[in-house]
């Protein structure tokens, strides 16, 4: 057997898992619960609600091409998914063939719906299972199957009554949608012990439109004035009325004042910071160790020194990692107008799976700003890994107002964001366009808080009206000029050709000048090799001549 080849990122043993077939046993105890060989077909058909995929199938004919999404940790369970949806549509339906597609490379932001691989085998239903965010999609249809995991409920309300003494604690039940339907029967549980100032949550289902269908996902009887407040895909609600009676603060003010988050489940790293700023606290419990975290957890101070650092920052890089959510477009025009307002340059990329090494290829970004996913899409970088910051457009927005006033608020929700960056445009940002800007202003440099010097570089698109250079002679084929502001073509500066010419090395043959006898118009333009590394264009003519 031949030895791979080394790679350049560092690979562990995780990441080749997924070609490792010869393992029999596959451990599924964490979402079934105990399980034997005997039940575990009926165990798996009830965990992802076959039977009622199946109906809903079948009272939708027009669906004749169907991709099945599944998350990582569940791809193990396609075939038998697969198989069985298959065994009882042709049982019932033998004359509707439908064909059935797995989705299963969804490591990246897997609650999202993949509306772009769906339409690869030109999909007409979108069926997703797992964790799910319910962000809006363009124009598929969706069932969701968030699944039935098994939960040791007795675990819970013990570990909850260690972590909360006191009868009166403010705690507001959360947790990710396959362990939701569970919340309901906990928060009973909880309040015939006695505890009385309960918040539980269910699933926002006003952001479901005619496209979207739920199943398995019971309606709990639910009291409209035991409303208390949406948030984000989850509705929240009380039978105490102390959240809703007080009339000197505002529920969100309660929420972070005095509640404390019991979430189950561990949730994603961006949507952990979200719910951080929306309580007092936090305190996760892991179904998986039967054990609660009450941190530390992702912190806003790092996402409040990135903001400065977009400021001052010359090239933006606009990273997007899906174009299946609705307003994708409409967010990247209106951002990069916005960046553009502001005398910055921008880069859009279309990355699907960001990592390190992806991103380091583009050195000249000073700073990325993501479109994503706000509960698994954006990138929190607590470890420090990659090498540019990486920020939110709600970030973005706030770091090109004239003046920063962050209350503490993180906003993810792509409406919310954009609706930031319309009023932001309208307000005509922070851009030296306008007639009234004084010159010296308009040409002042700016100082960096975070790195405490003066940065004539953050505004490489603002108009250079006075510039001193040296007339061009004859001989001279420069492209670019150097002045003090930085290297400038056609009246803008450009961070592009001002990082490669402040590198030492600049790519292959840019050392040329130090040979001796070199020739200063360059190397004449030979046609090079064809073809393909399987067969370059040489290889078939030596195998022809051997003929």
């Amino acid at each position: 057997m031949s030895v791979p080849l080394p790679v350049s990122t560092q690979q562990t043993e995780e990441d080749f898992n997924f070609q490792k077939f010869d393992a029999k046993n596959v451990e599924r105890s964490a979402y079934l619960g105990p399980y034997t060989e005997a039940n575990l077909l009926g165990k798996l058909s009830a965990y992802y609600s076959l039977d009622e995929l199946s109906e809903y199938l079948l009272e939708h004919p027009q669906y004749g091409n169907v991709t099945l999404q599944f998350p990582d940790s569940l791809v193990i369970d396609s075939s038998f998914v697969v198989k069985t949806v298959e065994e009882q549509l042709n049982k019932k339906d033998p004359e509707n063939k439908r064909r059935l597609w797995v989705l299963a490379d969804t490591a990246y932001s897997a609650c999202c719906v993949d509306e772009v691989a769906a339409e690869h085998v030109g999909a007409d239903l979108v069926i997703h299972f797992g964790d799910a965010c319910l962000n809006a999609i363009q124009k598929l249809p969706v069932v969701y199957s968030f699944g039935k995991p098994y939960l040791n409920l007795q675990s819970i309300i013990t570990k909850f009554k260690e972590n909360f003494h006191d009868l009166d604690s403010k705690v507001c039940l959360m947790a990710n949608s396959p362990f939701t339907h569970y919340i309901k029967q906990i928060f009973d549980e909880l309040k015939a012990s006695g505890y009385t100032n309960l918040i539980y949550s269910t699933v926002n289902k006003n952001l479901i439109n005619d496209n979207v269908t739920i199943l398995s996902h019971d309606d709990i009887e639910l009291n409209q004035t035991d409303f208390v407040y949406g948030l984000g895909n989850r509705m929240l609600y009380s039978d105490n009325k102390v959240y809703v009676d007080s009339t000197d603060r505002s529920i969100e003010d309660q929420l972070k004042e005095d509640v404390t988050l019991f979430y189950i489940s561990v949730p994603q790293d961006p949507h952990l910071l979200y719910l951080t700023t929306m309580f007092n606290s936090v305190a996760i419990y892991d179904n998986i160790d039967d054990s609660i975290c009450n941190g530390p957890f992702p912190s806003l101070m790092k996402r409040y020194k990135y903001m400065h650092v977009a400021r001052t920052a010359g090239c933006i890089g606009v990273l997007v990692n899906t174009l299946s959510l609705r307003n994708t477009k409409e967010t990247i025009n209106k951002l990069t107008q916005l960046i553009k307002q502001n005398g910055k340059k921008h880069y859009l990329f279309v990355v699907g799976k960001p990592n390190v090494a992806k991103l380091a290829n583009f050195d000249p970004v000073d700073i990325w700003c993501i479109l994503g996913c706000g509960q698994s899409g954006i990138i929190v970088d607590q470890l420090n890994e990659f090498y540019k910051p990486i920020i939110t457009p709600y970030e973005l927005t706030m770091a090109l107002n004239h003046e920063v006033t962050w209350t503490g608020k993180w906003v993810t929700d792509f409406e919310a964001a954009l609706k930031d960056v319309e009023e932001e445009l309208a307000n005509g940002g922070t851009g030296d366009n306008d007639d009234d800007t004084p010159k010296d202003e308009s040409e002042a440099p700016e100082f960096d808080v975070v790195t405490g010097r003066l940065l004539d570089t953050s505004r490489p698109l603002r108009n250079l009206k006075h510039l001193e250079l040296e007339g061009p002679t004859s001989s001279d084929k420069t492209l670019a000029k150097r002045v003090s502001g930085g290297t400038v073509i056609k009246g803008t500066v450009s961070t592009s050709v001002a990082h490669l010419q402040s590198r030492h090395w600049s790519g292959l043959g840019s050392d040329f000048k130090e040979d001796e006898g070199f020739e200063e118009e360059g190397a004449a333009i030979e046609e090079g090799i064809t073809g393909v590394a399987r067969g370059y264009g040489f290889d078939r003519h030596d195998a022809q001549s051997k003929q």
